[in-house]
């Protein structure tokens, strides 16, 4: 009988190599520290490697590449709670981005991380082997026997001691010679890339495609918008297509509203990395502009306890809007030539959640020229690239593209670009009960006592008698207008007949 937390080994038949016997052992170990929930500890061998070695055997460069960093180096090993979790629909694939125990598992290229750090080192003068693999996001361990060949190298030199058996490096003379050379070529000193292969593994195990939102997950998701049931029965099933959709209907109904809250049905966080890199070629793809960082708290203690790559970066599943400014340009890799780092484009930022063409049909490029450019991504769920360099790579298309207008979709594309967005919502005026619950609702938020009468006024007068249509954005606007007016006058908002007056005389002056 074993003693609590541990298994006994099953006795080795007298055949048996010794070999084998070593294996079962310590296959019984990592299943006895998984069914605990343990972490498995560092030196734990792989049973693959440990079966070659028990054999005299030498790992191979394929089976190394065999199970790439993403994903947790041992089978048996607990699954880590999702931040994304069941909210969004289902039994998609898990992706915590584990810390690489070498530059090979991180499939680093260790001439690449040496340039970062020179770079770093020659834009802050002198810095401790911690500080460098802070701003790398790489284990300390491999930056100190990373910096230790530099210093072989004479291209760094110890400044001093530090804490913890670290030490104070600075550039000799050749090293700060080097580093100019390099600076020349490209500025960036950041996180150490991500190579291209991991990254479309991560899309992959946290593609929209896995998640199935159900009629409560969006109905959390518009919590905080008055949507009718009847939309939200027509959203869902276009949601759960992953394929894109048309929200038309006349301005001020909320279809910008409405496509910033897709997202979150599909769940709250996804992983990117920092920078990803092609052939030496760095791209940046962590953008704070789009992207909503959401860091570890004190609920994350298990992923804590994993040692997350720090290249990677928990965000919002995001949703990116590109409007009237959108060009051809911001669809491709942008190289910035005072720098030589280059910028992901558009769709390759909002993979994993939506991007939001808002006012299609008015931006600066032709909508065929736009639709020219997505219709292979669209069906096919991948895109081409082409680098700075000239290389064309292929990357993931996995985004909801919502394309919202004004106008009617048949008249901007032709039946073979409609075929390839299968839902067309019209998000259509609401009615008179609709209009009033909305006008309640932001007398609310907006600090104001609701009159009825008011209200009754507004409608009667305002809108029945000159056969004015109702919009979802209009009560919020106009009692905007009157609180605005009422903070002027030094006075407590309130709903009245003639706040209304005034409020419509101002906003449908030219209306």
């Amino acid at each position: 009988m074993s003693s609590a937390g541990s298994v006994s080994t099953p006795p080795t038949p007298a055949a048996a190599p010794a070999g084998d016997a070593k294996l079962d052992e310590l296959l019984n170990r990592i299943k006895a520290m998984a069914a605990k929930g343990a972490p498995a500890p560092a030196t734990a061998e792989k049973p693959q490697a440990a079966a070659s070695r028990a054999a005299g055997a030498t790992e191979s460069h394929d089976e190394a590449e065999a199970n790439p960093f993403g994903v947790s180096a041992i089978p048996a090993a607990p699954s880590v709670p999702s931040a994304a979790g069941a909210a969004a629909g289902g039994d998609a694939e898990l992706f915590v981005p584990l810390e690489p125990a070498s530059f090979r598992q991180a499939r680093l290229n260790e001439a690449e991380a040496e340039n970062i750090a020179l770079k770093f080192l020659l834009s802050i003068g002198c810095a401790s082997g911690r500080d460098v693999a802070e701003q790398m996001k790489l284990p300390f361990k491999l930056v100190d026997e990373m910096l230790f060949q530099l210093k072989v190298d004479q291209l760094v030199v110890y400044r001093g001691s530090a804490v913890a058996g670290d030490y104070q490096y600075q550039l000799t003379e050749t090293g700060r010679e080097k580093a100019r050379r390099l600076v020349e070529h490209c500025t960036y000193y950041g996180a150490a890339p991500v190579h291209l292969k991991d990254y479309i593994e991560s899309v992959g195990k946290q593609s929209l495609t896995k998640r199935h939102p159900s009629a409560e997950d969006l109905a959390q998701a518009f919590s905080d918008l008055k949507v009718s049931d009847t939309m939200l029965r027509r959203l869902g099933p276009a949601i759960n297509s992953g394929r894109g959709m048309f929200l038309f209907g006349a301005p001020g109904n909320g279809k910008t509203s409405i496509a910033e809250r897709i997202t979150r049905a599909f769940g709250d966080t996804v992983w990117i990395p920092r920078s990803i890199s092609i052939d030496g070629e760095i791209i940046r793809l962590f953008d704070p502009s789009n992207h909503e960082i959401v860091p570890l708290d004190n609920n994350d203690g298990l992923l804590k306890d994993q040692h997350v790559d720090r290249r990677w970066i928990r965000i919002r599943r995001p949703t990116i809007i590109a409007g009237g400014e959108l060009t051809m340009d911001s669809l491709e890799v942008t190289l910035n030539r005072s720098t030589g780092i280059s910028e992901a484009p558009l769709q390759l930022k909002s993979n994993c959640g939506s991007l939001v063409i808002d006012d299609f049909g008015r931006q600066r490029m032709g909508t065929d020229e736009l639709l020219n450019r997505w219709i292979v991504p669209l069906e096919k769920r991948y895109d081409f690239l082409n680098l700075p360099n000239g290389k064309k790579i292929q990357v993931p298309f996995d985004q909801l593209i919502i394309f919202s207008t004004n106008l009617e979709p048949k008249q901007l594309v032709d039946d073979a670009f409609l075929r390839r967005i299968p839902y067309k919502i019209e998000v259509k005026d609401p009615t008179e009960q609709e209009f009033r619950n909305l006008l309640k609702l932001m007398a609310e938020k907006l600090g104001f006592e609701y009159v009825e009468s008011a209200a009754d006024y507004l409608v009667e007068t305002h809108y029945k008698r000159v056969n004015r249509p109702f919009r979802c954005c209009q009560p919020r606007d106009l009692l905007l207008q009157i609180r605005n007016m009422c903070l002027y006058e030094r006075k407590t908002p309130v709903m009245s007949p003639e706040a209304f007056d005034f409020a419509v005389d101002n906003y449908f002056a030219v209306m």
